[in-house]
């Protein structure tokens, strides 16, 4: 049997990840009689942790959020787990400096053998490119989206759509949830003026006070934001995750040099110079153009409308190079 005080630190860990346990189920996880489970609590309540009995048929414990509550304990794992998080937030995220400031607290605190192993599971997460540094979404900002949404608050806000636009322009909405998305913070949000669902770059956003009336919160179209995203960004009105355009093809290369680049496209190997590659995109164009980097021949298996893309595509790329010639590009020097 454990010991007293690390079977309190294992059973504080359990409490802490379950909104609530029976006797039983804490008995049978750490390997203890169910009277064992009854003393602990009683030790974690005289320690100042504010338990409750929960009352049914199995009756059970659990740990209340508190005004006054000791320090939280975390077992290795969580502890590990946190600190790696902690070294990734750190890298181009715009919580990127109280991140590092938590990790160091954090390692402050913990016993040598545990700092070993987190110094030893360093990480190095990398930050966007350099030139998407100025687009982190401002601390403040996130907080206020965060509190409009939290109090169902129709918000107004300025808005530049590119960067490339001289002035921004006015929108009123009803936000409902803040995503992120290839290293960009999101707003997505009932757009009063369109009546449609939108989604804005936080990054982009100019809050203004004050903010408008409470509002009844709508679905989601599909009522799951994370698969609502995924659609809009494929081209898509929100209800399916489906890309609009897919097609098959058979490219004349092995299937291990075709699916690292695939992303969540399909490859199947059919011989040792031959796969098939199924892939879906935002349009026929992108999607001829984004197999046809993988630079070999391409049999095209359907349907009829990526044939007439790649044919398109062909013409356009033909007289790109009929239209630039030697005598149209710029020499990057002066001539001697």
């Amino acid at each position: 049997m454990q010991k007293t005080s690390s079977r309190l630190l294992a059973l504080l860990s359990l409490l802490q990840t379950h909104r609530g346990w029976s006797g039983e189920d804490l008995a049978e996880r750490l390997g203890i009689t169910s009277r064992t489970v009854r003393r602990d609590m009683d030790r974690l309540r005289e320690l100042g942790y504010p338990i409750t009995t929960v009352k049914g048929p199995a009756g059970g414990y659990r740990l209340e959020a508190g005004a006054v509550l000791p320090p939280l304990l975390f077992d290795d794992g969580q502890a590990v787990a946190l600190a790696v998080a902690l070294q990734t937030a750190a890298a181009g995220t715009a919580v990127a400096e109280d991140a590092t400031r938590a990790l160091a607290t954090l390692r402050q605190v913990m016993p040598p053998r545990l700092r070993h192993r987190i110094d030893l599971l360093r990480t190095t997460a990398v930050p966007p490119p350099a030139a998407h540094d100025t687009l982190r979404a401002d601390t403040q900002v996130l907080m206020e989206l965060s509190r409009v949404i939290h109090a169902r608050e129709e918000l107004r806000f300025d808005y530049a759509p590119s960067s490339g636009t001289s002035a921004d322009h006015p929108c009123r909405v009803q936000p409902h949830h803040l995503v992120t998305w290839r290293h960009h913070w999101y707003l997505v949000a009932w757009d009063l003026h369109r009546e449609d669902w939108r989604t804005f770059r936080v990054d982009r956003i100019r809050p203004r006070t004050p903010t408008g009336p409470r509002f009844t919160p709508r679905e989601l179209p599909g009522g799951d934001v994370s698969a609502f995203i995924t659609s809009r960004f494929r081209g898509n009105d929100g209800t399916t995750t489906d890309w609009p355009c897919r097609g098959e093809v058979i490219l004349h290369l092995p299937a291990a040099d075709v699916a690292p680049f695939a992303q969540d496209g399909i490859v199947e190997e059919l011989g040792p110079r031959h796969c098939r590659l199924v892939l879906g995109s935002w349009s026929w164009t992108g999607l001829a153009a984004a197999i046809g980097r993988f630079d070999t021949d391409i049999e095209v298996i359907g349907p009829p409308q990526l044939v007439t893309a790649f044919g398109d595509l062909a013409a356009r790329c033909a007289h790109a190079a009929r239209t630039t010639g030697p005598e149209t590009v710029q020499a990057p020097f002066p001539p001697a």
